[in-house]
């Protein structure tokens, strides 16, 4: 059985002191079993060695929400695995579709930034998803599958169960409108259908594979019940632990 993954990606929100007010709220609030759910904060690079600590001995995952694909180097403003590995992070997203917009990432940055997180030991969020002009030209499954198999270049299969694949599409990116439950599930579907084409039906079942684009209390059920829909990736949402906390117990099944 897929675990379903929760992960909260904190943009450019909270400062350090913001961070420790947020965690000590969050954490008192997980007083529920979390069965096969998982759960993870990316905070801001300036919040991790903070969160690190408070994050001790609870059953929440610390991620980042962006690496370098370089070991080290004259590399100025960037932040390499070994030291998001050394603050506590297990996960890291990479290629969202803000830094592949407005930061100009693309397919094969992506790709080398996967392939560095699994060689590094962290876990890569790999982030894909169609805008609304793609979809409305009717290009979505072209667009995004277009975007797995980069990101799959040269990852060996005993590899590939360790990405997690965020479908997030662009034009429900913080702007209040969600993907049907039955338009995420189709893309879901024909991912899980791709990475079986990749590899095999046995590694794209074992493939985490979360929906991301506005997810908020009042959908997470619903979406989180479709059968390839194995998690979220919450944005404005999770940075509030009043409507964080609902969506992961969503993602609880009954």
């Amino acid at each position: 059985m897929r675990p379903t993954i929760i992960a909260g990606n904190w943009k450019m929100f909270k400062d350090a002191h913001e961070t420790s007010a947020f965690i000590a709220s969050f954490t008192k609030a997980l007083t529920f079993e979390l069965k096969n759910v998982k759960v993870v904060v990316c905070p801001p690079f300036t919040s991790l060695a903070v969160a690190q600590p408070l994050l001790a001995g609870t059953p929440v995952a610390l991620g980042a929400q962006n690496m370098s694909p370089e070991d080290e180097g004259a590399f100025t403003g960037e932040i390499a695995p070994k030291m998001l590995k050394s603050v506590g992070c297990t996960y890291v997203i990479i290629g969202h579709s803000e830094r592949r917009q407005y930061f100009g990432e693309t397919n094969d940055g992506v790709n080398r930034k996967v392939r560095k997180a699994l060689a590094s030991g962290l876990l890569p969020i790999a982030c894909v998803g169609e805008t609304l002009e793609e979809r409305e030209k009717g290009v979505t499954d072209s667009v995004v599958s277009t975007q797995v198999k980069a990101l799959f270049k040269d990852v060996p299969e005993q590899d590939a169960t360790r990405v997690v694949i965020a479908y997030e599409p662009v034009w429900a990116i913080g702007t209040g409108k969600t993907a049907t439950p039955e338009q995420a599930q189709a893309v879901h579907a024909m991912i899980r259908g791709l990475v079986t084409s990749l590899y095999s039906s046995e590694t794209a079942g074992r493939i985490v594979i979360q929906y991301g684009g506005s997810v908020k209390p009042e959908n997470a059920v619903e979406l989180l019940g479709q059968p390839d829909i194995d998690g979220a990736l919450v944005g404005g949402a999770c940075l509030k632990v009043e409507s964080f906390i609902p969506i992961i117990r969503a993602g609880i099944a009954p």
